[in-house]
């Protein structure tokens, strides 16, 4: 079984790709978005979510700001597809899928490349949080280093 990555392994796909992010060890476990604002002293809306479905069998990575839920209907129309074939990936799937588990899932150096969306309100902000690696880590970078490293395409994906 191959070992689960880690924020050591988001570190050196940060360094290998020169992104200008940074891992931030958390002192608590941060599950949730107001847990992970509050720790951060941030807005709830700063915090980023990398959420991992399945389209047809083929991972898609949907990245949104925390407070927002996804409309599978936006997606399964950008993608062609009927809204059931987009379905939400289970924790054991994004974690074969990723090689990170959910609760720590970075926006970007999986296991594979994703093709990935990305909601224009994260576009918005200055700076941004996503899961780092760790279930006590976060990454702070830019939306705009953000869409480079991903070459994620905007898509309004919320309700």
């Amino acid at each position: 079984m191959t070992p689960n990555l880690t924020s050591a392994d988001l570190q050196q796909f940060i360094d290998a790709q020169h992104i200008e992010a940074e891992i931030l060890v958390m002192a608590e476990h941060t599950p949730t978005v107001p847990d992970a604002a509050r720790a951060l002293q941030v807005e709830p809306e700063q915090i980023i979510k990398s959420l991992v479905f399945l389209v047809n069998d083929e991972p898609l990575l949907v990245i949104n700001n925390g407070t927002a839920l996804i409309d599978r209907r936006k997606v399964a129309a950008r993608l062609d597809v009927g809204r059931k074939k987009v379905k939400f990936a289970g924790a054991e799937q994004a974690l074969a899928i990723t090689g990170y588990i959910v609760g720590s899932m970075p926006p970007f150096g999986h296991r594979q490349t994703l093709r990935t969306f990305i909601d224009p309100a994260i576009t918005e902000l200055e700076v941004i949080y996503g899961g780092g690696g760790d279930i006590d880590a976060m990454l702070r970078l830019t939306p705009a280093e953000l869409l480079r490293v991903t070459e994620g395409e905007v898509l309004a994906v919320s309700e």
